[in-house]
């Protein structure tokens, strides 16, 4: 996480130290022999997709920005996807925190990572810092803890080159029931002027004793204060500033510093009619504009935790990807398509899990023969063509071909890659 350097308040101060003491999240460099921790925001294949439409060569160099790299998720992760696909340019880990900088440091020195830059400074120094420009911003986990969003938007914008994207995260208040009251608690046992020590010492032994009725302990939506270590605990219940956004609060902020969303992640947990199929609420829903039918999703549902999108400038040309072009090189996130087609069920639907909440997904009969052509390297007239050969006619592949990647590009699980 980060904070500004100038910025001399005293939670701005509890904040620094916090990051200090205890580096989130919780990582060891050896680790990462083991597996490479991958999310979202700032996966490559979804930068790709849903920032540049798919029309950005992999041939031109990408130049990131981690705003907040704490102890380097998102900064190793795209440095890492680069590197192995044999992609140009560099990225950049930017925070406060020198405990979280030797962390990212370490990680990267294991997996031997070259294009990495390490700046030790505040996101709100962005401005005038000479930095820059960007074609990729990760902003994730920060603007919640600024005092003034706005402001932190606004320095990010000051770096973002033109035609450029960002890739966000921030709280979501239903998905965090219990974290609010547990954190109001621990105030009133340990204010915040005292020790990080202190007060870690004083929520573990609370944690001991949380009564069953506390809100806290029947969400499942994280597991920070669980299997997070002290840094986890740390930042989910003694973190000294803390704010939630709802989808309308969190439109508005964005709409304020002229950004406009290209993809909430994932795409169909903010689509409410999955969740209600009565036909005279469906008439409601058309009524809806997208960010008040994405503020119902959140509503009914009540889990997400957190929200993670895609944005550009409001001014940019809107360039969405076009799955139906013949050059088009459908691909994969993740999974390969094989394993999406041993995934549908008897009645022709994957049946996703969002953090507890079920949604089937409707797939045509063709798709699980399409899916296993799905390769990262054929194009959308390769994949028809081997098709064809094998007695499925045009018309029926185009068909069944927009109601699968329509379908999964929803759940985030295919998407385009970058033309060469």
């Amino acid at each position: 996480m980060l904070y500004s350097g100038a910025m001399t308040d005293a939670t701005d101060q509890r904040l620094a130290g916090q990051y200090e003491a205890y580096p989130y999240p919780k990582r060891d460099p050896r680790e990462e022999a083991k597996r490479l921790v991958v999310g979202s925001p700032s996966h490559l294949r979804e930068i790709d997709h849903w920032i540049f439409g798919a029309a950005r060569s992999a041939s031109r160099p990408l130049n990131a920005l981690f705003a907040g790299g704490g102890t380097g998720d998102g900064t190793i992760m795209l440095a890492q996807q680069m590197t192995s696909l044999g992609r140009a340019g560099h990225v950049t880990w930017l925070d406060r925190s020198a405990a979280a900088l030797a962390i990212a440091q370490g990680r990267a020195q294991v997996r031997k990572l070259t294009n990495i830059v390490w700046e030790q400074r505040s996101l709100l120094e962005l401005p005038g810092s000479g930095l820059g420009p960007f074609d990729y911003i990760d902003c994730c986990g920060v603007l919640h803890h600024l005092p003034d969003p706005a402001e932190g938007l606004h320095a990010l914008l000051s770096v973002l080159a033109p035609g450029g994207g960002m890739g966000l995260m921030v709280y979501a208040p239903h998905g965090r029931t219990g974290v609010y009251m547990m954190q109001d608690a621990l105030r009133r046992l340990s204010p915040p002027d005292q020790s990080p020590q202190q007060r870690l010492d004083v929520a573990r032994r609370v944690m001991k004793h949380v009564p069953e009725t506390q809100w806290l302990r029947h969400n499942r939506n994280f597991d920070d204060h669980i299997n997070g270590g002290d840094a986890g605990l740390y930042d989910l219940l003694l973190n000294p500033r803390d704010r939630a956004f709802t989808v309308p609060e969190l439109s508005a902020l964005l709409d304020g510093a002229g950004l406009r969303v290209t993809c909430w992640v994932e795409p169909i947990r903010y689509d409410p009619a999955p969740l209600l199929p009565d036909p005279k609420l469906r008439a409601i829903l058309d009524t809806m504009d997208p960010t008040g039918r994405a503020a119902l999703a959140e509503a009914l549902v009540g889990n997400m935790a957190v929200h993670i999108l895609y944005c550009v400038r409001a001014d940019d040309p809107m360039l969405p990807p076009d799955p139906y072009a013949d050059l088009a090189v459908p691909v994969c996130r993740e999974i390969d398509g094989d394993a999406l087609a041993r995934g549908i069920r008897p009645d022709g639907t994957l049946t996703m899990n969002f953090d507890g909440l079920r949604i089937p997904v409707a797939l045509p009969p063709l798709a699980s023969a399409i899916l296993p052509l799905v390769d990262g390297r054929r194009s959308v007239a390769e994949i028809g063509g081997i098709l064809a050969g094998r007695g499925t006619k045009p018309d029926a592949f185009a068909k069944a071909w927009r109601q699968t990647f329509s379908a999964l590009e929803r759940i985030n699980r295919l998407l385009l890659a970058a033309p060469r």
